[in-house]
């Protein structure tokens, strides 16, 4: 896979040189055990596979080297370029303007840009509306696009298939960056429609089966639907496509219902489900896959005593690890090493309320202390090991990172 060019800050010997030694020994990525940093005290167990996805560093050399290549100009961001405190942080600092917030309120108008601005597609891509805009105005939207090629393979995937006379299921979070865009690429081809969670999807399929009046989906699914939508003939031939950091197995039970009712309502057979229903497995994406699975894999063989996610607080695919690892241990979620304040508190963000709170009193009193770690697709590896080394501080084994670090 290609080598990125990103900020040796974002870079650590540490992870470094765990990740390449488990390369090494797992060439065909089927070993989801984690990895095990034994500081005698404390017991560390890394996920197989964490941080920095290929979507993530494409972006980030992308949006740096613009800003080495335009010294002197006006550069924006439509929006976020990853979901990452650090690395946003670090775009400001350089002059970079955020154009937009991560729900698509304006922060700079569109009509303060000129033909002479620069402007950066986030990894999460934008809408075709917004490409407009920036065309109108003769921006170039090709040569500083950083969206992330497994979105546009989405995309495309929804462009193959509206072809073929499906209209589009997303599954997605409605206010996501990547769910606009991905709403925005669909509709334009096809009749799409938006759903959260397989609650929302039960209902859905009310409306496909004439379980529930069609006049009153308009108002349950408000906002979720392409200009046009006919409830009444445009579910009757559908795929579904996803947001890409949404939970893999959560899209699969969306999917795999759907297609059930399809079956039952149509009296469908496996020779002519494709009549109905396309098959878009392959729009999963493969890091957001391997976190999850490497996280599932190492919660069902090891035994801990908690788990630290770490990960920026609107990245959808931190909070989903966050999600996976509540279902089996107590689990904190940081953004950065400042949020473990010392060894009797620290700065828990709740995923689902968002809510920020102190926590008293989380690491256990026992030896060894055992604690499962991972991190979203966004957060840089120096994160991770800032938060190791803190943690090993606490029980004065910190000197005992360097036997993992290769000379």
């Amino acid at each position: 896979m290609k080598q990125f060019n990103v900020p040796g800050e974002y870079r650590s010997p540490l992870i470094g040189s765990i990740k390449q030694k488990r390369k090494e020994q797992d060439k065909l990525k089927k070993d989801f055990s984690p990895t095990l940093l034994d500081l005698g005290k404390l017991k560390i167990y890394l996920a197989r596979h964490f941080g920095f996805c290929y979507g993530v560093e494409n972006a980030i050399e992308i949006a740096f080297r613009t800003i080495e290549e335009n010294p002197g100009k006006r550069i924006f961001l439509l929006s976020e370029m990853i979901h990452n405190p650090q690395v946003n942080a670090d775009l400001i600092s350089k002059g970079v303007q955020f154009l937009q917030d991560t729900k698509g309120q304006q922060l700079i108008p569109f009509e303060t840009l000129t033909k002479e601005d620069v402007v950066i597609i986030p990894a999460f891509g934008t809408t075709l509306e917004i490409e407009n805009v920036l065309q109108e105005k003769g921006i170039p939207t090709e040569k500083y696009n950083t969206t992330c090629p497994f979105v546009e393979k989405v995309w495309n995937r929804s462009e193959q298939i509206a072809k073929k006379g499906y209209s589009i299921v997303v599954h997605g979070k409605p206010q996501h960056e990547e769910t606009r865009a991905t709403f925005s690429h669909a509709s334009y081809h096809t009749p799409t429609v938006v759903v959260n969670d397989m609650t929302e999807t039960i209902e859905l399929a009310k409306y496909i089966t004439g379980e529930k009046p069609a006049s009153d989906f308009y108002d349950a699914f408000k906002g979720r639907y392409s200009e046009g939508f006919d409830i009444t003939k445009d579910l009757q031939k559908i795929g579904v496509v996803n947001q890409t950091t949404q939970l893999a197995t959560d899209t699969q039970a969306i999917s795999d219902y759907l297609k059930n009712v399809f079956i039952r309502h149509y009296q469908l057979t496996a020779a002519n489900i494709a009549d109905r229903f396309a098959d878009t497995r392959d729009t999963l994406c493969y890091a957001t896959n391997d976190n999850q699975t490497a996280v599932t894999g190492m919660l069902a063989t090891t035994d801990a005593d908690i788990a630290i996610v770490i990960g920026g607080y609107n990245s959808s695919n931190s909070s989903h690890l966050v999600e996976l690892c509540e279902e089996k241990l107590t689990t904190y979620f940081i953004d950065a090493a400042d949020k473990l304040i010392d060894d009797q508190e620290i700065l828990h963000r709740n995923w689902r309320t968002k809510e920020l709170s102190p926590i008293k009193n989380y690491l256990p009193e026992k030896f060894p202390l055992r604690i499962l770690m991972t991190s979203g697709a966004s957060c840089p590896d120096a994160v991770v090991e800032s938060v190791i080394r803190k943690l090993a501080g606490f029980y004065n084994v910190e000197e005992q990172l360097e036997n993992y670090i290769d000379s």
